[in-house]
This record gives C-alpha cells, structure tokens and sequence, in this order.
C-alpha cells in the first residue's frame, strides 16, 4: 500500500522513506517544486519512492492526483503551508488525519495567543491590527503596550516579524507592514523576555509526551532570523517537568491532539511564554537531531499517526535519558545579498571536531534578497558531541570557517 506525503520538510525524506518501508508501504511524495528536496534526493535511490509533480496549492488538482494513488492508506502532511488543505484532503479522502477546524485554530496564532492568555497561560493577549495606519499605533500602545510584536498570524520563517520597543520603531514597523503581502493578518502581542527554545513534542488522543527542548540562537534585533539550535538541552528535572506540564496544556488548549509539534517559546522569569505552535515535526535539521539523541528513526512515529494507529514512540523515550548523541546546527549566511556563486570552507570541515556535516539549502546561481529572515539561509552546517552545549561549539566553530561567495550587481557591472 502506499502512504502520501503533502509535500515536505526540506531534510527528512530519507528518513520519512525508511519509515514507510518499516510500516510495509511506499511513499508518494506529492511536489510543486523538486528542487526543494534536492539534497534528499540526491543521496537517494530514484526507485525509492514515487514523486507525482503538480501545483500543490490547487486543492482540487491535489485530491485528483491522490485519487489516482494505487492502495492509499495515509497522506502525511509535516509543514505549516499545506496543513489546512492537508486535512482538509485527508477528510474528504477518508484518511486518518486531525479536525480541519481545530488545524485552522492552530494555524492562527493570534486566535492561539487569545485563547491561551483566556485559560491564564499567557500573561498578554493579541491585537488585530486596525487596517488604518493612523490610528494603529495609538490603539497597540493603549492595549498592547511597549515592548511588543508585530508578526504575521499565519507567517513562517520568521517573515513579517517586527520586535518595536519605542513608539519610532512601532509606527516605522507599521509603515513597513502596510507595503509586505501577508499569509494571514498583521497583529500585536506582547514581547515577552527571556532565551528562546521549543519544545519538540509526539501526541495521541490528548496524550502529550516532550521528546526533548531544543535551544534557539536569534540573530540580534531588529532582525528575528534563526541563526543556531542544540538538542537536546539539559535542563534541572523539575524545570523539565514544568515545560513538560506547560506543553501539554497549551496543546489540549490549542486543540492539538495527534502527531508531532513543534512548540517555540521564550523562558521568561515567570516560566514559558508561548511564541508559536507548529503542529510538525520541527523544521530545518531538527528531525535529524532527534533521529540521532533518541537512538531511532522518529518519523517512524509520523508514519504511525498517518496510518491511525498509536505512535510506538511514546512509550520508548525518556525525556532525561537519550541514548544517541547530542547535535547542534548553525545556519550559514551571506553578509550581503545578490547571486550565490558558492562556498569557501566546505573541503575543512573535516578538521573539525564533531564530524561536522555540510548540508547546503540553496545552490549556485540562486539571487539571494531576503537577509533578515531565514529565506537568505544557504546551508546548515551540523555537528556532535556528548551534551547539546558541547555540540553548539563545534557547531559555530565549524561553521564560522563556512562563507558563502555572493556576486552583487555591482559586481557584474564592474
């Protein structure tokens, strides 16, 4: 039989084939764009799964293609674009797969934030922006106050982000919003204080288990780009089991029941403080972290939820006592934008300790603009080590002899 991917995370498809091959199916991967998961399939046997190419945002084109897959037994859906219309497919299908209505509550992280700080676990609510500039500023200072956010309520890669702390900054971050296209709607919450981590999770019928906190380096302000990560994060056990108790109550709240999460927040003087719900798999190389602490292949689990059935997963971690080694990954990029002709530094890495690896997100000739958020990322360099503080150093220190080489215009016309 065979098990449907609605598109993917840029690394794991790997691992998501082996899964399916665990379970007794295939994969079929579903694709606007293949050059997405060009690493992937360049280390891949192109007999190891299906790939059906077609514009995954029409929904209609999607539930046709799916339709023509021999012996569906499941669609997977592990990213924040096509999670609503992964449901809602997975619905009309007949297919396993979580409540269209309560993916589109996930989805909106204003309505999260506003539930949240109702039920007490949030300090601040959400503000939707008024759409007429003059009088945003002055309403977000009287019911928001400063400091503050101001995000997209459907963003992803830190795009459409402004963190304001004075009245200049806010009614520049306004000016600048009303020129941006947005996945959802512009609003305002509170800027809460504190290092930023997430906490990787696996659900089932409202049952919550914490695989493990994740650290998170953001670049300096005003930009809010993710520069670094480490997993899995030492922490005092009754500090473990405080997140552990926040998490799986924010979730029941948010009304994610089912699969994995990827849960960011900010550890405050007054404990966590949500940032955002991914109802997924934690991007970039955080599948990978998790495959190599853990000691098993977790998208396993992902194949498990897809399939309707309880993940194994549950019952075979501990959060405090992984097996496998700790990794930490530092995002590569360029100082300034234009055409990526490549990289400096790749043939030393293997000097490093760690056993860093390479793994590029971009290739030569693709124009690079967007600087301060992740689009203008163009590799992710990863290491090891025994604890997740360890393999952050080796991580940064590898990375930092990576540079990418950018031609500028003015290179060209020189």
């Amino acid at each position: 039989m065979t098990i449907a991917a609605l598109e993917a995370l840029t690394f794991g498809l790997g691992r998501l084939i082996e899964a399916a091959g665990n379970a007794g199916h295939r994969l079929c991967l579903l694709t606007g764009n293949r050059d997405v998961y060009r690493h992937e399939l360049a280390h891949l046997d192109p007999t190891a799964l299906d790939i059906v190419d077609l514009d995954t945002t029409d929904e209609a084109a999607c539930a046709a293609a799916l339709a023509a897959v021999p012996d569906l037994c499941g669609l997977i859906n592990s990213t924040d674009t096509w999670s609503v219309p992964g449901a809602d497919l997975a619905a009309k299908l007949g297919l396993p797969g979580p409540d269209p209505t309560a993916v589109r509550q996930l989805r909106d992280k204003s309505r999260v934030r506003n539930l949240l700080h109702e039920r007490g676990l949030s300090r601040g609510g959400a503000l939707a922006v008024p759409v007429d500039p003059s009088s945003a500023a002055v309403e977000i200072l009287r019911e928001v106050g400063l400091p503050a956010i101001l995000k997209d309520s459907a963003g992803t890669s830190s795009r459409n982000v402004w963190p304001v702390r004075d009245e200049h900054q806010l009614r520049t971050a306004l000016t600048d919003a009303a020129q941006r296209p947005f996945n959802g709607r512009l609003f305002a919450e509170p800027f809460f204080s504190g290092p930023v981590y997430s906490a990787e999770t696996l659900s089932w019928e409202n049952e919550t288990k914490l695989l493990g906190v994740l650290s998170r380096q953001i670049s300096p302000e005003p930009s809010v780009r993710e520069e670094a990560a480490a997993f899995p994060v030492a922490l005092p056990r009754p500090e473990l089991d405080l997140i552990q108790d926040w998490v799986a109550r924010v979730l029941a709240i948010a009304g994610h029941d089912s699969g994995f999460a990827h849960v960011e927040f900010v550890l405050t003087t007054e404990g966590p403080e949500l940032v955002e719900i991914n109802r997924r798999i934690g991007g970039a190389l955080v599948g990978e972290a998790l495959c190599r602490a853990l000691g098993t292949n977790v998208y396993d689990a992902m194949v498990d939820t897809a399939l309707g059935r309880r993940p194994a997963l549950l019952d075979t971690v501990a959060v405090d006592d992984t097996p496998g080694p700790a990794t930490a990954f530092v995002l590569v990029y360029p100082d300034r934008p234009g055409t990526l002709i490549g990289w400096t530094g790749l043939d030393g890495l293997s000097a490093f300790p760690g056993s860093p690896e390479w793994y590029p997100t971009a290739v030569p000739g693709r124009r690079v603009e967007h600087l301060s958020d992740q689009r203008s990322c163009t590799g992710i360099v990863l290491a090891e080590a025994a604890t997740a503080e360890l393999a952050l150093h080796r991580a940064l220190s590898a990375a930092g002899s990576v540079r990418p080489v950018v031609a500028t215009d003015d290179d060209d016309r020189g």
